[in-house]
């Protein structure tokens, strides 16, 4: 039977303080920041050198292009049903299921040096992505309702947002300086795999090991009976989960207006975080900037994670009004990419950049907590996988759109341009704080 849409924007739930906590709630948010800081950093130590690795194997930068583009077709085919089959069978093994993609992906990668197998990889890292899509992040927002009942969520939404911010970014860090520092790793004859840059992909494998031993012992759930008749049961169930997800997205007024308002909010936002560095490499010799690149990427993930640990004080300004929050979250943004935009300098634009990425980390908590208030247990998972689906479609269009805009009158004029998208996700905002009265 199609769910019907419920109102569950709590606005009797209270603000906490985190000692205040029952300790059973305490330690369900302490173990799920570790888990987030420790899988980030695993993801993290692999980011900062992809391209490096790939350009190092010989790849050309169209070849570069059609292996993201193989991964982005991946997740976008694939998410949506492994966010109902962890629904169905739960969250913990769909979770692990991923972990294993991602262990296959490393090792293809590490001892691939053509285009196919290199393909193979990336479609494994789309596979990995889409079953992580919304599993433990369900799982722990379930758990706080069960530990800390009508406990506000956002303060607590924002640690582990911070965890998982602070985890990319010391990744990235350790990732970039990884192939310089360990002993005998040369370019002529690398420590692993074909380049000096795979021991960074070494790295990050025996990190996902250790996230697997972290899940299996300190993630719990209750137990699911599960037999090859449950699961199969389970994946022929699987479209009607993903049917009475989106009924229930289309169905809800305030959820599909707070879904709309992240697609244009990325739609506006992802082309400055893909094409930042090639305004840095326009300010700077060739060498120079991709140091500066790789550093500046860490300052990236490492301001969203400050952001995020911002978001309790800045919420609380706004009386945990989080639509009324996020509303002025975005019009913050759209002056920070406007200026960003107009900057000539390099020490500006990095300094505008970071600020941008603080702001950015400021609007995860409140959207999260107005989508977890509005969905059901029983479809958190696909109501995560259709948010992110729907994410992933504004920030490509806004890449096709915004980049054509780049090509033709500059990457300055481009991210002016998606300030359009920021000021209609802004309107919305406003729109949906009216209709929820926060």
């Amino acid at each position: 039977m199609p769910y019907q849409p419920m109102l569950l924007y709590m606005v009797t739930d209270v603000d906490i303080p985190f000692a205040e906590l029952p300790d059973s709630a305490r330690r369900h948010v302490h173990i799920f920041q570790g888990h987030q800081f420790l899988d980030r950093f695993a993801m993290g130590i692999i980011v900062a050198v992809t391209a490096l690795a790939l350009q190092g194997r010989g790849l050309g930068v169209g070849e570069i292009g059609t292996l993201f583009a193989v991964y982005a077709a991946i997740v976008l085919t694939t998410e949506l049903p492994f966010g109902g089959l962890a629904d169905g069978i739960g969250r913990r093994p769909v979770f692990l299921l991923a972990t294993v993609a991602s262990l296959a992906a490393s090792f293809v990668f590490i001892l691939s040096d053509t285009f196919w197998p290199l393909s193979l990889s990336f479609a494994l890292v789309g596979i990995g992505r889409a079953l992580r899509s919304g599993t433990l992040d369900a799982w722990y927002v379930e758990g706080l309702r069960e530990h800390a009942p009508g406990t506000e969520l956002q303060p607590l939404l924002a640690r582990a947002q911070t965890a998982n911010f602070a985890g990319l970014g010391v990744g990235a860090i350790v990732g970039g300086l990884l192939p310089g520092f360990v002993a005998g790793n040369d370019p002529t004859t690398p420590l692993v795999g074909h380049t000096v840059y795979d021991v960074s992909y070494a790295a990050g494998l025996v990190l996902t090991v250790a996230v697997i031993a972290y899940t299996v012992l300190l993630v719990r759930e209750p137990a699911r009976p599960l037999s090859t008749a449950i699961i199969l049961r389970e994946v022929r169930a699987v479209p009607a989960t993903i049917r009475d997800g989106a009924q229930l997205a289309a169905s809800d007024r305030s959820l599909l207006l707070l879904l709309t308002i992240l697609a244009l909010m990325l739609f506006a936002t992802n082309p400055v975080e893909v094409l930042w560095p090639t305004v840095v490499q326009a300010l700077l010799d060739p060498e120079r900037a991709a140091a500066l690149v790789g550093l500046v990427t860490a300052g990236y993930f490492l301001a969203i994670a400050f952001g995020a640990s911002l978001a309790g004080k800045v919420s609380r300004l706004f009386r945990r009004r989080h639509a009324v929050t996020l509303a002025v979250v975005l019009g913050a943004l759209i002056l920070c990419q406007i200026v960003l935009a107009l900057q000539g300098s390099l020490a500006g634009f990095v300094g505008t950049f970071l600020l941008f990425s603080v702001v950015l980390g400021l609007s995860e908590s409140p959207a999260a907590t107005i989508l977890h208030s509005r969905v059901p247990d029983g479809r958190r998972s696909t109501i995560l996988s259709v948010q992110s689906l729907l994410k992933q479609l504004g920030a490509m269009a806004g890449l096709l759109v915004l980049g054509w805009i780049g090509d033709t009158e500059g990457v300055g004029a481009a991210w002016i341009a998606g300030t359009v998208g920021l000021g209609a996700a802004a309107a919305l905002a406003i729109l949906l704080a009216r209709q929820t009265g926060r």
